[in-house]
């Protein structure tokens, strides 16, 4: 099982909360200060708790952008990114996050062996939700016991539109058996 990063305990996010809404972006590719994350998904992203980006940011600028909007930002490298991204952050993580695993990888190869390459890369992590990027497709769709998110591509003029993505994550019940599911609400807003 991978080491998971707790942001639970490392950013005290808990203390007070009892939902986390999280922004989720990717594939931005942003190289240059020319071009920017859109200013629609930056004012959303400032009413979340925490920003993923599923990689190909391409250059750290639009790490950087996010960071503005809100201060909490977990990222991941993906295949286009620059040395800079590459040298900065992993190609995957584990989030723990109000008793849910989270796996956010960008993913890589051919678009038609995404998912199944995620499942191979998280199947001893126990992940609830896995969050990724590559095929600037969207897609929100729970396969046996977890939630498979891609938000879409945010910036790319060939997509058909594009996304982003919100998830809603309820604090879980210290005991008791739960549906781990019921407590996570994921949606795709098209810009």
């Amino acid at each position: 099982m991978s080491q998971a990063i707790n942001f639970t305990r490392i950013n005290n996010l808990a203390d007070n909360l009892k939902r986390l809404k999280i922004g989720v972006i990717s594939d931005t590719h942003i190289a240059d200060s020319s071009k920017h994350i859109p200013a629609l998904i930056l004012e959303a992203f400032r009413q979340v708790d925490l920003i993923i980006h599923a990689g190909d940011s391409v250059s750290l600028g639009a790490i950087e952008e996010l960071k503005i909007a809100c201060f909490r930002v977990v990222a991941v490298a993906g295949n286009m990114d620059l040395d800079e991204v590459r040298n900065k952050y992993p190609l995957k993580q584990i989030l723990e996050v109000f008793g849910y695993r989270i796996g956010v990888m960008h993913g890589f190869g051919a678009p038609a062996g995404l998912l199944q390459l995620l499942k191979e890369a998280f199947k001893e992590d126990g992940c609830d939700l896995i969050i990724f990027g590559h095929s600037h497709r969207p897609l929100n769709e729970k396969i046996g016991n977890v939630l498979f998110f891609n938000p879409g591509s945010a910036t790319d003029p060939a997509a058909a539109y594009n996304s982003y993505g919100i998830i809603d994550l309820a604090k879980l019940p210290e005991s008791g058996h739960h549906d781990r599911q019921s407590g996570i609400t994921a949606r795709i807003i098209k810009i």
